[in-house]
Protein backbone atom coordinates (compact mmCIF):
# COMPACT_ATOMS: atom_id res chain seq x y z
CA UNK A 1 0.00 0.00 0.00
CA UNK A 2 1.51 3.32 -0.83
CA UNK A 3 2.03 5.79 1.70
CA UNK A 4 0.13 9.27 1.67
CA UNK A 5 1.97 11.87 0.27
CA UNK A 6 2.42 15.18 1.02
CA UNK A 7 2.39 17.00 -2.34
CA UNK A 8 0.95 16.56 -5.81
CA UNK A 9 4.46 16.14 -6.87
CA UNK A 10 5.51 13.25 -4.24
CA UNK A 11 2.08 11.37 -6.02
CA UNK A 12 4.84 10.63 -9.48
CA UNK A 13 6.14 7.36 -10.09
CA UNK A 14 5.68 3.78 -8.41
CA UNK A 15 3.23 3.33 -11.08
CA UNK A 16 1.37 -0.30 -11.23
CA UNK A 17 3.45 -3.40 -13.10
CA UNK A 18 0.30 -5.38 -14.68
CA UNK A 19 0.25 -8.22 -16.41
CA UNK A 20 -0.75 -8.26 -20.06
CA UNK A 21 -2.46 -11.46 -21.23
CA UNK A 22 -0.98 -12.33 -24.44
CA UNK A 23 -0.70 -15.52 -26.42
CA UNK A 24 2.59 -16.50 -25.35
CA UNK A 25 4.32 -18.58 -22.46
CA UNK A 26 6.49 -15.33 -21.60
CA UNK A 27 5.30 -13.07 -18.74
CA UNK A 28 4.21 -9.90 -20.46
CA UNK A 29 3.55 -6.48 -17.98
CA UNK A 30 2.58 -3.43 -19.05
CA UNK A 31 4.08 -0.36 -16.71
CA UNK A 32 1.09 2.03 -16.78
CA UNK A 33 2.75 5.61 -16.60
CA UNK A 34 -0.53 7.40 -17.67
CA UNK A 35 -1.27 6.93 -13.86
CA UNK A 36 0.95 9.67 -13.02
CA UNK A 37 -0.66 12.36 -11.82
CA UNK A 38 -0.40 14.57 -14.83
CA UNK A 39 -1.30 11.30 -17.30
CA UNK A 40 2.07 10.50 -18.67
CA UNK A 41 5.29 9.33 -17.96
CA UNK A 42 6.87 12.67 -18.67
CA UNK A 43 5.90 14.13 -15.20
CA UNK A 44 8.91 11.60 -14.24
CA UNK A 45 11.65 14.04 -16.53
CA UNK A 46 9.83 17.61 -16.48
CA UNK A 47 10.10 17.42 -12.76
CA UNK A 48 13.62 16.05 -12.82
CA UNK A 49 14.56 18.31 -14.95
CA UNK A 50 12.91 21.22 -13.38
CA UNK A 51 14.32 20.30 -10.35
CA UNK A 52 17.95 20.39 -11.53
CA UNK A 53 17.46 23.67 -13.14
CA UNK A 54 16.30 25.13 -9.50
CA UNK A 55 19.16 23.76 -8.26
CA UNK A 56 22.14 25.17 -10.90
CA UNK A 57 20.07 28.36 -10.31
CA UNK A 58 19.47 29.09 -14.20
CA UNK A 59 15.38 28.83 -12.84
CA UNK A 60 14.95 31.45 -10.33
CA UNK A 61 11.53 31.51 -7.99
CA UNK A 62 8.83 33.39 -9.99
CA UNK A 63 10.46 32.56 -13.31
CA UNK A 64 8.68 31.33 -17.16
CA UNK A 65 9.36 28.04 -17.95
CA UNK A 66 9.59 27.52 -21.75
CA UNK A 67 9.34 24.01 -23.17
CA UNK A 68 8.98 22.39 -26.91
CA UNK A 69 6.28 19.67 -26.77
CA UNK A 70 4.20 17.03 -28.56
CA UNK A 71 1.99 17.28 -25.38
CA UNK A 72 2.86 15.10 -22.49
CA UNK A 73 6.12 16.81 -21.76
CA UNK A 74 4.09 20.23 -21.83
CA UNK A 75 1.24 18.77 -19.59
CA UNK A 76 3.44 17.77 -17.55
CA UNK A 77 5.50 21.02 -17.01
CA UNK A 78 2.73 22.79 -16.69
CA UNK A 79 1.32 20.58 -13.79
CA UNK A 80 4.67 21.47 -12.20
CA UNK A 81 4.75 25.04 -13.17
CA UNK A 82 1.37 25.74 -11.44
CA UNK A 83 2.80 23.43 -7.91
CA UNK A 84 5.81 25.36 -8.32
CA UNK A 85 4.36 28.98 -9.32
CA UNK A 86 5.94 29.29 -12.56
CA UNK A 87 4.45 30.75 -15.43
CA UNK A 88 4.69 28.03 -18.69
CA UNK A 89 5.25 28.41 -21.86
CA UNK A 90 4.58 25.80 -24.32
CA UNK A 91 5.19 25.52 -28.20
CA UNK A 92 3.56 22.72 -30.12
CA UNK A 93 3.42 21.49 -33.65
CA UNK A 94 0.07 21.91 -35.56
CA UNK A 95 -0.83 17.87 -34.87
CA UNK A 96 -1.01 17.70 -31.01
CA UNK A 97 -4.44 17.05 -30.26
CA UNK A 98 -7.23 19.37 -29.04
CA UNK A 99 -7.39 17.19 -25.64
CA UNK A 100 -3.88 17.82 -25.14
CA UNK A 101 -4.08 21.39 -25.86
CA UNK A 102 -6.73 22.18 -23.70
CA UNK A 103 -5.48 20.57 -20.86
CA UNK A 104 -1.86 22.84 -20.98
CA UNK A 105 -4.61 25.98 -20.98
CA UNK A 106 -6.76 24.37 -18.21
CA UNK A 107 -2.80 24.37 -15.85
CA UNK A 108 -2.71 27.88 -17.23
CA UNK A 109 0.19 27.48 -19.89
CA UNK A 110 0.41 29.88 -22.77
CA UNK A 111 0.09 27.47 -25.62
CA UNK A 112 1.89 28.48 -29.18
CA UNK A 113 0.74 26.19 -32.13
CA UNK A 114 3.77 26.61 -35.16
CA UNK A 115 3.45 25.30 -38.48
CA UNK A 116 4.80 22.25 -39.52
CA UNK A 117 7.57 23.69 -41.42
CA UNK A 118 10.92 22.10 -42.05
CA UNK A 119 13.39 21.74 -38.65
CA UNK A 120 16.29 24.49 -39.96
CA UNK A 121 12.93 26.92 -40.10
CA UNK A 122 13.11 29.32 -37.08
CA UNK A 123 9.17 29.27 -36.79
CA UNK A 124 9.55 25.03 -36.19
CA UNK A 125 7.73 24.38 -32.69
CA UNK A 126 11.63 23.35 -31.21
CA UNK A 127 13.43 26.46 -32.33
CA UNK A 128 10.85 29.04 -31.29
CA UNK A 129 11.47 28.48 -27.84
CA UNK A 130 15.00 30.15 -28.16
CA UNK A 131 13.49 33.11 -29.75
CA UNK A 132 10.81 33.15 -26.65
CA UNK A 133 13.86 32.57 -24.21
CA UNK A 134 15.55 35.81 -25.65
CA UNK A 135 12.86 37.83 -25.41
CA UNK A 136 11.13 36.57 -21.41
CA UNK A 137 13.03 37.68 -18.56
CA UNK A 138 13.80 35.04 -16.11
CA UNK A 139 13.38 32.38 -18.56
CA UNK A 140 14.65 29.17 -18.96
CA UNK A 141 14.28 26.67 -21.90
CA UNK A 142 13.88 22.90 -20.46
CA UNK A 143 14.97 21.56 -24.78
CA UNK A 144 13.96 17.91 -23.05
CA UNK A 145 15.59 17.13 -27.00
CA UNK A 146 18.87 18.01 -25.97
CA UNK A 147 19.07 18.56 -22.12
CA UNK A 148 21.06 15.32 -20.54
CA UNK A 149 18.75 15.66 -17.79
CA UNK A 150 15.74 13.86 -19.54
CA UNK A 151 17.68 10.76 -19.88
CA UNK A 152 19.49 11.02 -16.52
CA UNK A 153 15.49 11.22 -14.94
CA UNK A 154 14.84 7.82 -15.96
CA UNK A 155 18.16 5.92 -15.23
CA UNK A 156 17.85 7.49 -11.48
CA UNK A 157 13.88 6.39 -11.24
CA UNK A 158 12.11 4.62 -13.69
CA UNK A 159 15.06 2.12 -14.21
CA UNK A 160 15.52 1.09 -10.45
CA UNK A 161 11.38 1.22 -10.10
CA UNK A 162 11.06 -1.48 -13.13
CA UNK A 163 13.88 -4.05 -11.23
CA UNK A 164 12.56 -3.88 -8.20
CA UNK A 165 8.94 -4.57 -9.07
CA UNK A 166 10.43 -7.75 -11.41
CA UNK A 167 12.88 -8.47 -8.33
CA UNK A 168 15.73 -8.42 -11.35
CA UNK A 169 14.02 -10.93 -13.13
CA UNK A 170 13.48 -8.64 -16.52
CA UNK A 171 14.51 -10.10 -19.96
CA UNK A 172 13.19 -7.56 -22.47
CA UNK A 173 12.28 -3.80 -22.48
CA UNK A 174 10.11 -2.21 -24.65
CA UNK A 175 9.82 1.74 -24.94
CA UNK A 176 8.91 4.34 -27.79
CA UNK A 177 11.44 6.45 -28.64
CA UNK A 178 11.11 10.51 -29.60
CA UNK A 179 13.58 11.98 -27.68
CA UNK A 180 15.09 9.02 -26.67
CA UNK A 181 15.22 10.00 -22.69
CA UNK A 182 13.30 7.20 -21.94
CA UNK A 183 14.62 4.17 -23.78
CA UNK A 184 18.11 5.48 -23.00
CA UNK A 185 18.08 6.06 -19.69
CA UNK A 186 15.99 3.01 -18.75
CA UNK A 187 18.29 0.82 -21.06
CA UNK A 188 21.40 1.99 -19.44
CA UNK A 189 20.34 1.10 -16.14
CA UNK A 190 19.13 -2.18 -16.94
CA UNK A 191 22.19 -3.25 -18.90
CA UNK A 192 24.51 -2.16 -15.93
CA UNK A 193 22.32 -4.43 -13.61
CA UNK A 194 22.49 -7.32 -16.13
CA UNK A 195 23.87 -7.01 -19.99
CA UNK A 196 21.37 -10.05 -21.31
CA UNK A 197 18.42 -7.85 -21.02
CA UNK A 198 16.94 -6.95 -24.31
CA UNK A 199 16.41 -3.13 -24.78
CA UNK A 200 13.93 -2.90 -27.93
CA UNK A 201 12.82 0.79 -29.15
CA UNK A 202 9.99 1.32 -31.03
CA UNK A 203 9.84 4.23 -33.60
CA UNK A 204 7.89 5.59 -36.88
CA UNK A 205 8.26 3.92 -40.14
CA UNK A 206 8.55 7.55 -41.27
CA UNK A 207 10.83 8.97 -38.51
CA UNK A 208 14.25 10.64 -39.48
CA UNK A 209 15.77 7.54 -37.58
CA UNK A 210 14.00 5.07 -39.70
CA UNK A 211 14.17 6.30 -43.21
CA UNK A 212 17.51 6.92 -42.89
CA UNK A 213 17.04 10.65 -42.93
CA UNK A 214 14.29 10.93 -45.39
CA UNK A 215 11.59 11.38 -42.93
CA UNK A 216 7.77 11.33 -43.91
CA UNK A 217 5.03 13.18 -42.29
CA UNK A 218 3.04 10.65 -39.88
CA UNK A 219 -0.14 11.31 -37.63
CA UNK A 220 1.48 9.55 -34.49
CA UNK A 221 2.18 11.75 -31.15
CA UNK A 222 4.83 11.34 -28.29
CA UNK A 223 6.82 8.66 -30.77
CA UNK A 224 9.23 9.56 -33.73
CA UNK A 225 13.14 9.99 -33.39
CA UNK A 226 12.98 13.33 -35.98
CA UNK A 227 16.31 14.47 -35.75
CA UNK A 228 20.03 13.26 -34.08
CA UNK A 229 19.98 14.44 -30.78
CA UNK A 230 22.22 13.66 -27.28
CA UNK A 231 19.75 12.50 -25.57
CA UNK A 232 19.46 9.06 -27.83
CA UNK A 233 22.21 6.72 -26.64
CA UNK A 234 22.01 3.91 -29.27
CA UNK A 235 24.92 1.70 -27.30
CA UNK A 236 22.26 0.55 -25.34
CA UNK A 237 19.46 -0.14 -27.44
CA UNK A 238 19.62 -3.82 -28.94
CA UNK A 239 16.83 -3.59 -31.64
CA UNK A 240 14.74 -0.67 -32.93
CA UNK A 241 11.21 -1.59 -34.49
CA UNK A 242 9.39 0.41 -36.64
CA UNK A 243 5.71 0.75 -36.84
CA UNK A 244 3.28 2.77 -39.06
CA UNK A 245 0.83 4.67 -37.96
CA UNK A 246 -2.57 2.44 -39.30
CA UNK A 247 -0.86 -0.07 -37.36
CA UNK A 248 -0.76 1.94 -33.87
CA UNK A 249 -4.19 3.00 -34.59
CA UNK A 250 -5.57 -0.50 -35.45
CA UNK A 251 -4.25 -1.78 -31.92
CA UNK A 252 -5.52 0.81 -30.03
CA UNK A 253 -9.17 0.11 -30.60
CA UNK A 254 -7.87 -3.79 -30.30
CA UNK A 255 -6.19 -2.93 -26.55
CA UNK A 256 -9.26 -0.97 -25.68
CA UNK A 257 -11.76 -3.10 -26.20
CA UNK A 258 -10.57 -6.42 -25.58
CA UNK A 259 -7.98 -6.11 -22.97
CA UNK A 260 -9.31 -2.98 -20.97
CA UNK A 261 -6.22 -0.73 -22.04
CA UNK A 262 -6.86 2.89 -22.94
CA UNK A 263 -3.97 3.63 -24.81
CA UNK A 264 -2.13 7.06 -26.60
CA UNK A 265 -0.69 6.62 -29.83
CA UNK A 266 2.93 5.25 -28.88
CA UNK A 267 1.18 2.64 -26.72
CA UNK A 268 -0.28 1.33 -29.91
CA UNK A 269 3.08 1.37 -31.47
CA UNK A 270 4.39 -0.21 -28.82
CA UNK A 271 1.45 -3.05 -28.56
CA UNK A 272 1.91 -3.52 -32.20
CA UNK A 273 5.60 -4.27 -31.42
CA UNK A 274 4.90 -6.54 -28.70
CA UNK A 275 2.28 -8.39 -30.24
CA UNK A 276 4.83 -8.96 -33.42
CA UNK A 277 7.68 -9.86 -31.36
CA UNK A 278 5.76 -13.01 -29.55
CA UNK A 279 7.10 -15.35 -31.46
CA UNK A 280 11.04 -14.51 -30.35
CA UNK A 281 9.74 -15.02 -27.05
CA UNK A 282 10.17 -18.37 -24.61
CA UNK A 283 8.92 -19.55 -21.45
CA UNK A 284 11.05 -17.87 -18.73
CA UNK A 285 10.71 -14.87 -20.22
CA UNK A 286 9.67 -11.26 -18.16
CA UNK A 287 8.72 -8.37 -20.56
CA UNK A 288 8.47 -5.23 -19.72
CA UNK A 289 6.50 -2.35 -21.99
CA UNK A 290 5.83 1.09 -21.28
CA UNK A 291 2.58 2.56 -21.77
CA UNK A 292 2.74 6.32 -21.82
CA UNK A 293 0.18 8.07 -21.76
CA UNK A 294 -3.59 7.64 -21.93
CA UNK A 295 -6.20 7.42 -24.92
CA UNK A 296 -8.36 10.32 -23.50
CA UNK A 297 -5.60 12.49 -24.89
CA UNK A 298 -6.56 11.24 -28.15
CA UNK A 299 -10.29 10.54 -28.28
CA UNK A 300 -10.99 12.96 -30.83
CA UNK A 301 -8.54 11.74 -33.48
CA UNK A 302 -7.64 8.13 -32.89
CA UNK A 303 -10.38 6.09 -31.88
CA UNK A 304 -13.80 7.17 -34.20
Amino acid sequence: MRKPTYNLLDAIGNTPLVKIPLDSSAEIFAKLEYLNPGGSIKDRSALFMIEEAEKSGRLKPGGTIIEASSGNQGIAVAMVGAVKGYKVIITGSEKVSEEKVKTLKAYGAKVIICPNVDLKDPKNYHNLPVAIQKETPDSFFLNQYFNLANPRSYYENLGPEIWRQTEGKITHFFAAAGTGGTISGVGKFLKEKNPKIKIIAVDVDNSFHATRGNPKPYKMEGIGIDFESPCLDESVIDEFLSVSDEQSFAMLKKMASKYGFLLGTSGGAVAHAIQNYLGKLKKGDMVVVIFSDSGRAYLSKNYY
